[in-house]
């Protein structure tokens, strides 16, 4: 018998002995410490290496992006310190009838590709004496799509590394419609994985239920259990090779993954009185205002994700602003967002969540300057450790 969406969600959500695992299950490093590779070489031990991910989402409500567009600020790459980048988008597309039940519309997606090649790929002028040397460099670091795909609105994609890309192997994506009748793209998430070295990495971009009434929550508990429960995997070997060389135990499900990071829309609101979240916001007190956060408040009563972490969220919402502005929709009584129905109070609503023992945050914030929509980006950096299986270790590393 097929368990219903809200069973799922209790089964994964199960109820805790105390709330303080809420704290427990929110540390934050927020040491940005330098880039860090080693190896360990002695006898009997395992070798490993490390790597900086990079993982973000935004939700950009629709909006088609301008060609002048720069996402050199989101994607920090003045840093030049992250090897792979996993970049996961919401409403790329209105989300309409013709965009939902018609052919998938394409150039969008496309578009995004190129602007994030251009701001991963930025040739940046150098002195005669550097060119040749900066030349090589550039050729290490060169970024190139290891996958993407999109649903509807949903789209998401990975790069790494020229240098790295190689170490980067099968490569799959899955899609799950969670939306209208439970099952169309408007809602849902879209799945990428792949494994580095010996290490299997699998990255889940979501966009969850909306709305901000009594039940929402529930809803959106639900719908991240049927995301959780539904998406799977089908073998392939990658690079080129025939499917039957694939390994036998590659992971099929989101949860089999070693490293896995939960991104997106998540949709949860504040539940609180709207005129006191109003208060708190204008007077900037997030920490009282996420006293309230649904998603907090889901953990604290025990329906966490088993395993599952998110950094201490010290920024302000990410959602609901005007659009080409830094103001939040909502205003005083008989303002414009007074007269809208959908007047909705600011909240975290795009959210990202990691589980896997080799993975340690060292970056979470919203970056701001990107008022194309009413949601702005979330970006988060991680140090993960990849294992290297002896086949690897023989090439050179």
């Amino acid at each position: 018998m097929e368990e219903s969406p809200t069973t799922l969600a209790q089964m994964i959500w199960p109820r805790s002995a105390s709330s303080r695992v809420l704290l427990l299950g929110h540390r934050f490093f927020s040491e940005f410490v330098g880039l860090e590779k080693s190896i360990s070489m002695q006898e009997g031990q395992s070798e490993n290496v490390k790597y900086r991910v990079f993982a973000g989402t935004w939700n950009v409500g629709g909006e088609a992006p301008p060609d002048d567009l720069d996402l050199e600020d989101w994607l920090d790459t003045k840093a030049g310190s992250y090897d792979i980048y996993v970049l996961g988008f919401q409403e790329i597309v209105p989300l309409n009838a013709r965009n939902v039940l018609g052919p998938k519309q394409r150039s969008a997606a496309m578009k995004w590709q190129l602007l994030i090649g251009d701001a991963l790929n930025n040739r940046r002028s150098t002195q005669e004496g550097e060119k040749e040397e900066a030349m090589d460099q550039e050729q290490q670091d060169v970024f190139r799509c290891v996958v993407s795909k999109q649903m509807v609105g949903i789209f998401v994609t990975v790069w790494a590394r020229s240098g790295l890309r190689r170490h980067v192997r099968h490569a799959g994506v899955s899609s799950v419609g969670a939306g209208v009748l439970g099952r169309l793209g408007n809602k849902g998430a879209v799945s990428a994985r792949f494994l580095l070295h010996g290490t299997s990495f699998c990255f889940v971009c979501c966009h969850l239920a909306s709305g901000g009434d009594g039940g929402g929550a529930l809803r959106r508990n639900a719908d991240a259990a049927d995301i959780l429960s539904r998406t799977s995997f089908v073998n392939s070997s990658g690079g080129g090779a025939p499917a039957s060389l694939a390994p036998p135990d590659l992971p099929k499900k989101i949860l089999d993954h070693d490293r896995v990071v939960l991104l997106g829309d998540l949709n949860y609101r504040i539940a609180m009185d709207d005129g006191e979240a109003r208060q708190l916001v204008s007077a900037r007190k997030w920490s009282m205002l996420l006293e309230n956060d649904e998603l907090l408040l889901e953990l604290s009563k025990g329906r966490q994700f088993d395993g599952w972490q998110e950094g201490h969220v010290t920024f302000a919402p990410s959602y609901k602003y005007h659009r080409n502005s830094d103001q939040f929709f909502w205003c005083a009584a008989g303002g414009a967002g007074g007269r809208d129905k959908k007047h909705r109070a600011p909240a975290w609503c795009d959210r990202i969540l990691w589980r896997g023992k080799g993975m340690r945050q060292i970056r979470y914030e919203q970056c701001g300057g990107y008022r194309l929509s009413d949601h702005r980006p979330v970006r988060a950096a991680f140090e993960a450790v990849c294992e290297l299986q002896a086949s690897v270790r023989s090439e050179n590393i």
